[in-house]
């Protein structure tokens, strides 16, 4: 049986997505109307997610705080917190979930076959058939709850996201981000921290938090998304029959509409808190932020994560280089953000003074003109070209499968427009395009449009306050005594009683018939296989070789390690400073920036580190190394 043969299902197209070596379907459910994304491919390392999209009203933190509660139990899976119950029994290589500015989505992935069948159904189990309609508990623990131990004690607000989101508020990066965002959309769902904002979660109700899971959580506002090595068949006939086929098609009104362009720039000034002792010297962060376009737009959306290595992430680059020696700011950071329908470029003065607000505005105006007139340093377009290409030929994502980061980047465009799940996740061509341009003004141009002229912009300025945060804890808990003084001795004496419950409620371990219905690995799941090891002992010269043949796709790993056992220990300490400097200077070739360039352009990075080794059967026999490691195409390995 193949895809062709699944009646419940609608083929809107298929395709060989060749950059990423995989068979790509675009599907719809027929009877709930749920959107499938599938790449097939030969990868053992599943992935699988559920994502809606989710745009926030207000600043109650819903979407986030469903996000929470959705994982604390379901019908099929009732116990009060299965992912700790089920990574007992997994060897998942990624379990959790996300809540972004416009979408949630709850990915898992696995290298093995019985394990990912078993995350896929406690995951789907728990979005479609979640605990919170029967437990308003889980929503005070995860979300927010009065909390009075006694009459005459102090009566408080708690709840794990109403926690994080006072920790967030307390640093000037997310204030910094929200009150960007805020100035650049005000009239859509970005101007609404979908994380939320701790002085308006309290408002939210157990009511208007089930309306907002009742909207939003039906397969019909669903993204499914199916990558790696597994039969995709029989994963449909499961998921049709489990899940989507037990529910009707439903209009779900969740689109993204757009922020009309601005006629002028907005000036927009907030505050942050540091404390009374603190000095507010070089503590203030200026920004200048421009929206670009929208992400729909495939050769926009890689040319300016290009321009933003060539203006600001390169060692050197002009904009940084120039706020730096203008002497504003201690750090200067930004760049483009493209996770939103219309991305946002972004320049960042980090510790900086509100004095410096208009030279920082004319420094980056001045650059910006001459980028513009003179042209953008052309290996800094083709190393920034090169390294985001090398990162997207290696997919080497760390602890993160590439699975799954291909998964994210679908949802930069499957979420605005139903039928381009793979357009960022096929690139090739798009890096082919901005190559042929580097020489024909094309980036000048973007820089010019988007950059300079471009008045649907904003510049925020956050100053520190001295005892802000002091403040606003003391109006907090005079307007909680206000509320205590106007409760009857009844609300009062329930207050306790409902704070008394909650907590017996956390402390109460969930049943073991409940718990024995986790599903969990047994030990003929597991393959008996180790993975073979490809070491081919050479010589070079003197020099041992340790030769790994295997498919990489046509990259060449290079690791060169010096012994430094006989350096003596007070010199230690340098070998430190050398593996963090090391590239980050000038050599006898090259400037440190033109360096950076030229590693980019030849290679997918060299870094330098420290290894201790033990002797595998003599442990007290260390060796010290220092270690290079080159990544790069096997073309430019000479």
């Amino acid at each position: 049986m193949t895809i062709h043969d699944l009646a419940e299902y609608e083929i809107l197209d298929e395709h060989r997505v060749e950059d990423v070596q995989s068979d790509g379907f675009i599907l719809r459910h027929k009877k709930s109307g749920a959107r499938i994304a599938i790449l097939s491919n030969n990868d053992d390392n599943k992935v699988f997610y559920i994502g809606f999209r989710t745009p926030p009203e207000d600043e109650t933190g819903v979407p986030h705080i469903i996000e929470h509660t959705t994982l604390c139990g379901s019908k099929k899976f009732p116990v009060k917190d299965p992912f700790i119950e089920l990574a007992k029994g997994s060897l998942n290589t990624f379990l959790n979930a996300m809540t972004y500015p416009d979408k949630t989505v709850y990915p898992v992935a696995s290298c093995n076959d019985q394990d990912f069948k078993n995350l896929m159904d406690v995951y789907l189990d728990a979005v479609f058939n979640p605990n919170i309609t029967k437990y308003e508990e889980i929503f005070k623990q995860e979300g927010w709850h009065y909390e009075l131990t006694g009459k005459d004690d102090e009566l408080k607000i708690n709840g794990v996201v109403y926690n994080e989101m006072k920790g967030a508020y307390s640093s000037p990066d997310e204030v910094l981000s929200s009150q960007i965002y805020r100035s650049l959309f005000p009239d859509n769902t970005y101007s609404k921290d979908s994380g939320g904002n701790p002085e308006y979660i309290p408002k939210l109700t157990y009511e208007a938090y089930l309306d907002f899971y009742h909207k939003y959580y039906h397969p019909s506002n669903s993204y499914i998304y199916l990558y790696g090595d597994m039969d995709v068949v029989e994963r449909l006939e499961w998921l049709d029959k489990e899940y989507l086929s037990l529910y009707d098609y439903k209009k779900v009104n969740s689109e993204i509409n757009k922020q009309p362009a601005f006629d002028e720039i907005k000036n927009v000034e907030a505050q942050y808190s540091i404390t009374m002792d603190d000095t507010q010297e070089n503590k203030t962060y200026l920004s200048y932020n421009r929206v670009v376009g929208d992400t729909l737009d495939e050769m926009l959306y890689q040319a300016f994560d290009v321009l933003d290595y060539a203006l600001l992430g390169a060692p050197g680059a002009p904009l940084k280089q120039a706020l730096i020696d203008a002497g504003i700011g201690k750090d200067i950071v930004g760049g483009y953000d493209s996770s939103t329908m219309q991305p946002v470029f972004s320049i960042i003065a980090k510790n900086a003074n509100s004095a410096d607000k208009e030279k920082f505005l004319a420094t980056i105006q001045d650059v910006l003109n001459r980028q513009v007139k003179d042209g953008v340093d052309k290996k800094a377009l083709l190393a920034g070209i090169s390294a985001s290409e090398f990162r997207y030929r290696e997919a080497d994502f760390g602890q993160f499968p590439k699975g799954l980061l291909y998964g994210i980047q679908c949802l930069d465009s499957w979420l605005y427009d139903d039928m381009q799940p793979f357009m960022h996740v096929e690139a090739l061509d798009t890096y082919r395009f901005l190559r042929e341009q580097v020489e024909t003004g094309y980036f000048e141009t973007l820089i010019e449009k988007y950059l300079l002229h471009n008045p649907h912009a904003s510049v925020v300025v956050i100053e520190p306050e001295r005892g802000l945060n002091a403040k606003r804890e003391e109006t907090l808990a005079e307007k909680l005594a206000a509320y205590k003084d106007s409760l009857s001795k009844e609300e009062i004496k329930q207050l306790i009683a409902d704070t008394k419950h909650l907590k017996q409620y956390q402390e109460e371990p969930s049943p073991k018939e409940d718990l024995a219905k986790i599903p969990m690995l047994k030990r003929e799941d597991m393959k008996r296989e180790a993975a073979p090891l490809y070491n081919t002992m050479k010589k070079c010269g003197d020099t041992t070789v340790v030769h790994h043949e295997m498919f990489s796709n046509g990259i060449d790993y290079l690791r060169i390690l010096f012994d430094i056992r006989d350096m003596e220990i007070k010199d230690l300490p340098y070998v430190g400073i050398l593996k963090y400097i090391l590239g980050y200077m000038d050599t006898e070739r090259y400037g440190f920036s033109e360096l950076a360039n030229e590693i980019n352009i030849h290679t997918g990075g060299i870094s330098a580190s420290c290894g201790v080794y033990p002797h595998v059967k003599k442990p007290e026999d260390m060796q010290f190394m220092f270690e290079l490691r080159v990544k790069t195409l096997a073309s430019e390995l000479p």
